[in-house]
């Protein structure tokens, strides 16, 4: 059943074409990413499927009668309004009476003999609501939002992104777009999103750059290459793969047009004077063969060695570091000393501190106490999460001029700064362009060139791989693979983490942060593992408990009998069929079908699995401590 259809569909800014005549469709329970090159026009496409932007040419279709949802890479919210309201700000009646019930019963001793709640009570049976409300309350909680009469523009960026996606979520759309939903989200929220996108028979289109997400949760890719779209009937890697051989078929092709055109044009040259009896459709085809050979099959790369000044012995030491705000620890007595070439990664929960670490020792903002001492010899290069703002009329060549006029490279060679921007995928018609004009990535990349461009050897990035597209990223993993220096890394992006670091800070809240040996699917297993020892380590005192127990409490204590043993031996092999019967549907689901009622039927087998395998769980527990 198709959801979606996009017909010659074109888009143009200032003349230059982004995107031609691009055709495609989205069928029921389909998850499609678009990928590209920033700048290719991804954003913008989604913004006139999601009727925010108008199209050159084209037409937008959509099944009649289906729900969209459109999560935006910047949501706007009105200023002084609540997380409630925002929320629940829909024209649903639905969620009006879920966020009325769940109001009134909030408030200080709710009267539930009351003419209002009996009201609402008959209203929530009415609509069959109490299902849907359980499901609300799972978003808002996995998302961590509980304060929902706090102040939208009083909160963080990543608090402000979760509201919004809550706010999508919680209207259960039949097609859902999300134009870059990670970003601003600690891992723990994306992990959570990604189980329940992947698990859910709504239509998907995405564009995101998280690899791990994109592996996990879509199963058509749509690129966009040189204003065309190539359509990939699988995941990430399966992307992969297919464009390897469609950049290897293309090359030959390539190769051949050109040993082909030396002959044509040999011909066309011949004999000028009988030119106008040559057979037309050989002089078209032999202009289609210049098209085909002047192709450029090479990928931008940033393969730019910028110099990297040497670093001393001592890099940064950092003793008893300790930071408050509001009466809120952040920083409680940390220490750590710098070795040339760490591989730090920093995680941590949104609000734990992260930021605030990065400015304390980079001497942004003033420490309660601890000491921060700097190497004579350590330049800082940060890169902030906060886009840099440029006067009106700024363009992209004085941005590198503002900071250096020429910029001298690891071998000693110097090049200029319109040779650095080429180098940093900026060709040279870009350079004029006002800042302005840039897409989110573009400005981005601009952003990591200034801070390269000073030839730091100790590397802070917050957040650095915000609105980057993959090709940047890929770029951006082999420079700092190679960077000679000191590096620390705050990142969502688990990909990313886990090629780049070889330790993590873990912010853990109030103050907290353990060192931890490893990158972060390292730290993954190691707290899976960890949940693992903690629950044998229950059982284990709890059988222990029992054994120590004095007779008066061995007798009061409840002992299995039969039945019950045979139940306790059955359920684990129970739960493992569950789980089986789970992970086959979901990998249905994730494959798409062209029968709507079947993927609703797979989603609905899913969350009732779900539900079966958390009380037999539930029910292995509690009998393990009474065996």
């Amino acid at each position: 059943m198709n959801y979606l259809s996009v017909e010659q569909l074109s888009k143009s800014y200032n003349e230059q074409p982004l995107f031609n005549s691009l055709t495609f469709g989205i069928s029921q329970g389909q998850k499609v990413a678009l990928v590209g090159k920033n700048g290719c026009g991804k954003s913008t496409l989604l913004k006139i499927i999601g009727g925010l932007e108008a199209a050159d040419s084209g037409h937008v279709v959509f099944r009649k009668g289906i729900k969209i949802g459109f999560l935006t890479q910047n949501p706007e919210f009105q200023n002084h309004l609540t997380v409630r309201n925002f929320i629940f700000n829909h024209d649903n009646e639905l969620l009006s009476t879920v966020s009325a019930y769940e109001q009134f019963m909030e408030g200080d001793n709710p009267d539930v003999g009351s003419k209002q709640y009996m009201n609402l009570f008959n209203k929530m049976d009415m609509l069959s609501a109490w299902d849907f409300e359980s499901q609300v309350k799972q978003i808002l909680g996995k998302l961590g939002i509980h304060d929902l009469d706090a102040y939208v523009d009083e909160l963080s960026g990543g608090q402000r992104k979760r509201v919004a996606l809550a706010a999508t979520l919680v209207e259960k759309p039949d097609f859902l777009i999300l134009d870059e939903p990670t970003n601003h989200l600690d891992i723990s929220v994306i992990e959570w999103l990604e189980k329940y996108l992947s698990t859910q028979s709504m239509s998907l289109l995405l564009v995101t750059h998280d690899r791990y997400f994109l592996e996990e949760v879509t199963n058509e890719i749509i690129e966009i290459d040189d204003q065309t779209i190539y359509t990939y009937k699988g995941n990430y890697s399966f992307y992969l793969e297919k464009k390897s051989e469609r950049k290897s078929q293309e090359a030959m092709e390539v190769s051949k047009a050109k040993n082909l055109l030396v002959k044509e044009l040999d011909w066309l040259r011949r004999m000028p004077k009988a030119r106008g009896t040559k057979a037309k459709y050989r002089i078209d085809a032999a202009h289609d063969l210049m098209d085909v050979a002047a192709k450029d099959l090479n990928e931008d790369s940033l393969t730019l060695k910028i110099n990297t000044k040497r670093q001393g012995k001592k890099i940064l030491e950092l003793s008893n570091l300790t930071k408050i705000y509001d009466g809120q620890k952040y920083l409680d007595g940390f220490s750590y000393i710098f070795k040339r070439k760490d591989r730090i990664g920093i995680i941590g929960e949104n609000g734990a501190g992260k930021t605030t670490f990065l400015n304390a020792i980079t001497g942004q903002i003033k420490l309660e106490g601890g000491e921060v001492d700097l190497g004579e010899t350590t330049q800082f290069g940060y890169y902030k999460q906060e886009e840099i703002q440029y006067p009106v009329g700024t363009k992209v060549i004085d941005v590198v001029k503002e900071v250096a006029e020429v910029v001298k490279l690891s071998d000693g060679a110097t090049i200029t700064a319109a040779q650095f921007l080429n180098h940093f995928l900026f060709p040279h018609e870009m350079h004029m362009t006002p800042v302005v004009k840039l897409s989110g990535g573009e400005k981005r990349r601009l952003q990591l060139l200034r801070v390269l461009i000073l030839a730091p050897n100790f590397l802070i990035l917050d957040e650095p791989t915000n609105d980057l597209d993959i090709l940047t990223m890929n770029v951006l993993e082999d420079y700092l693979s190679n960077f000679e220096g000191t590096l620390i890394v705050v990142s969502h992006d688990r990909y990313f983490m886990d090629k780049l670091t070889e330790h993590l800070f873990v912010f853990k809240g109030n103050g907290e942060i353990m060192d931890f040996p490893g990158n972060y699917s390292d730290f993954r297993n190691h707290q899976a593992q960890e949940q693992k020892g903690a629950s044998n380590n229950k059982t284990l005192k709890a059988k222990d408990n029992e054994k120590k127990a004095p007779k008066s409490m061995e007798t009061a204590k409840q002992k299995l009998s039969f039945m019950e043993k045979k139940e306790f031996k059955s359920l684990e092999s129970e739960i493992g069929k569950l789980e089986s019967q789970k992970e086959e549907l979901v990998a249905k689901l994730n494959g798409g079908s062209a029968d709507h009622e079947e993927l609703t039927s797979w989603a609905s087998e899913i969350e009732t699995l779900t539900h079966q395998i958390e009380e037999k769980e539930m029910r292995w527990l509690e009998l393990s401590e009474m065996d």
